[in-house]
């Protein structure tokens, strides 16, 4: 049977480029087979798309209510000029590992793993599930197809712990969000003519004037909760494009819009003025590119109290950043967002883990087997 030691798993994970959005075949059934050589119970799970899957897997009994441990095995591109080295071999400098998908979050997965071996010689009273999802950073999508299984997959867990990076510092709160395209087809000419042609670009202001009017409405009488930063619901136009040349009436135009949401609302309704003022325009469509809710645990739960035994850290503040956390939770599984290394290394060159992070994860991850294992 393979055993790999945290870095050396991480080594192995960093090694497949499993870019959100692309193939993760390989990863995957390397994943598999590991965790089928410690006798866990594996299903992959393969996505609409057919190119990628997810992956979910047992130590235990299935039939009795169990823990989730979660992560996504997708990473952003690395094309960042900024590398000082190939991003998909997995290098140290000191304490650090550096690496695409190091810290987010192929490091809480490889503490994951590479625990496998001493988990399932565990007595384990009941089960811990290893779930691994692909396509996280397009907005939480593969994991959606994974919880449509979850049902046949195993007993109603009680809880979920995603290995996002955080500091150890168990995460309760995150907020909600979608993404918005709008696409103008209007009919070119010479910009000498207008009159005889319709600019896409000029289709989208009135949903873009809307989107900023929603923005700073939302920031100024919007609802509130401080303990949120910012502590309201945002709306931002990231991308927009159009047009061929400036004497040319342009044919086609499109823009990108976000909105990230407190808990308890939907961020698609929250882009509603938006999505009005937009479909209010000849030849201007709508389309909801992805969206997860927020998470909402509650501070009284008993998963926050585990997750504060076992990561040794007090709850903190609640994160603006999304997780697959929102999408166990609306799933009605408790869940609680908790793993190793800082979000803010994440989607930037030379993006690391330290050892003594990744040790740190490695221990929660065993403290978990040793409290399912006391009955």
């Amino acid at each position: 049977m393979l055993r790999l030691d945290a870095p050396e798993m991480l080594a192995r994970l960093v090694g497949f480029p499993t870019v959100v959005g692309q193939p993760n075949g390989d990863l995957i059934a390397f994943i598999a087979e590991y965790l089928e050589g410690h006798g866990a119970r594996v299903h992959v799970l393969v996505g609409p798309e057919g190119d990628r899957s997810n992956l979910f897997a047992t130590l235990g009994d299935p039939d009795m209510p169990g823990h989730i441990l979660s992560g996504h095995v997708d990473v952003v591109p690395a094309a960042e000029p900024g590398w000082l080295a190939d991003p998909f071999t997995l290098r140290r400098d000191g304490d650090r590992l550096i690496g695409r998908g190091a810290v987010d979050m192929k490091g809480f997965v490889a503490a994951v793993l590479s625990s496998v071996p001493d988990l399932a010689r565990m007595p384990l009273q009941s089960p811990i599930h290893i779930a691994i999802s692909y396509d996280e950073e397009s907005g939480c999508r593969g994991v959606v197809h994974l919880l449509k299984h979850l049902p046949d997959l195993c007993a109603p867990p009680q809880g979920c712990f995603v290995g996002e990076p955080t500091g150890l510092v168990p995460v309760l709160r995150h907020k909600g969000k979608a993404a918005l395209r709008l696409v103008a087809q209007g009919s070119p000419g010479h910009s000498s003519r207008p009159d005889l042609g319709r600019n896409a670009i000029h289709a989208l202001v009135p949903a873009l004037a809307a989107a900023r009017h929603l923005a700073e409405d939302l920031a100024e009488t919007g609802v509130r909760d401080t303990t949120f930063a910012p502590p309201y619901h945002t709306v931002q136009i990231g991308k927009m494009g159009g047009g061929e040349a400036l004497n040319i009436i342009p044919e086609s135009a499109w823009a990108e819009i976000e909105a990230r949401v407190l808990p308890g609302s939907d961020p698609e309704e929250v882009l509603a003025p938006v999505i009005a003022a937009a479909q209010a325009e000849t030849g201007v469509t709508a389309e909801i590119l992805a969206a997860y809710p927020a998470l909402g645990q509650e501070a009284d739960h008993p998963l926050a109290d585990l997750a504060q035994a076992l990561s040794g850290n007090a709850p903190g503040a609640p994160v603006s950043f999304g997780t697959e956390a929102g999408r166990f939770q609306a799933a009605g599984v408790p869940s609680v967002v908790c793993g190793p290394g800082d979000i803010a290394r994440a989607h930037k060159p030379e993006e690391y883990i330290t050892l003594s992070e990744l040790a740190a994860g490695c221990d929660m991850v065993m403290a978990l087997g040793r409290h399912l294992s006391t009955g």
